[in-house]
C-alpha cells in the first residue's frame, strides 16, 4: 500500500512540475513594464530631478518601502555615469542603478540587481511635451530567465512592479509641480 501511494505522489508531483516546466516554456523571452502620467512640468525640470539619483529618497516608491537601506552613490552628482548602489530589505533588494544616457526626451539608466536575483535591465523615462506640461512615461524592460519565467507562473509582475510605478510618478507629480 506505502508502494502505490508513494508511486501516485510521485507521478503527481512530476505531472505538476511538467505542467509548470511548460508553462514557463511558453512565456516570452523579454518583459516590458510601463506606466505614464501627465506632469505640470517641463522636460529638464524631471531629467534634473531623475539624473540625480539622490533624490530619489524624495520620490521613489523604493525608498518609501526601506526608508533605511543602506545607498552608495558614486560617479558624478547626476547625469551619464551617476549611480547609486543600495542593500536593503526583502521588498528592495540589492543592486545598483546607472544613469546610462541622457537626451531631451529620455534619461535611461541601467539597473543591476543583486538579490532577491541577478537581473540586468534597462530603465527608461521618456518626456513627450505638452504645451506647459509632460506626458512621461516610466518603462522597465529586460530579458526573462527561466526563473523569471517560473515566477510569472505564480505572480503578476506587470501589477507587481507597475503599481510601484503608479505611486512613484504621483510623487514625482507632486515634487515636480512645486
Amino acid at each position: 500500500m506505502l508502494k502505490v501511494l508513494l508511486i501516485v505522489v510521485l507521478v503527481a508531483a512530476l505531472g505538476i512540475g511538467g505542467v509548470i516546466a511548460y508553462a514557463a516554456v511558453g512565456q516570452p523571452d523579454t518583459f516590458r513594464i510601463e506606466r505614464s502620467a501627465t506632469i505640470n512640468a517641463p522636460p529638464e525640470k524631471l531629467a534634473g530631478i531623475l539624473t540625480d539619483l539622490r533624490r530619489g529618497a524624495e520620490w521613489s516608491p523604493y525608498e518609501k518601502k526601506d526608508p533605511g537601506m543602506k545607498k552608495t552613490f558614486s560617479g558624478p552628482a547626476s547625469g551619464p555615469g551617476a549611480t547609486l548602489s543600495w542593500d536593503g530589505n526583502g521588498d528592495v533588494g540589492a543592486g545598483s542603478l546607472t544613469v546610462a544616457a541622457v537626451t531631451p526626451s529620455k534619461v535611461t539608466l541601467n539597473l543591476a540587481m543583486t538579490r532577491p536575483m541577478n537581473a540586468s535591465n534597462v530603465v527608461e523615462y521618456t518626456f513627450a511635451p505638452q504645451g506647459n506640461a509632460t506626458q512621461m512615461t516610466w518603462a522597465m524592460h529586460g530579458p526573462m530567465p527561466l526563473i523569471s519565467k517560473v515566477i510569472c507562473i505564480f505572480m503578476d509582475f506587470d501589477r507587481m512592479i507597475g503599481a510601484d510605478m503608479e505611486r512613484g510618478l504621483k510623487d514625482l507629480k507632486a515634487l515636480a509641480e512645486r
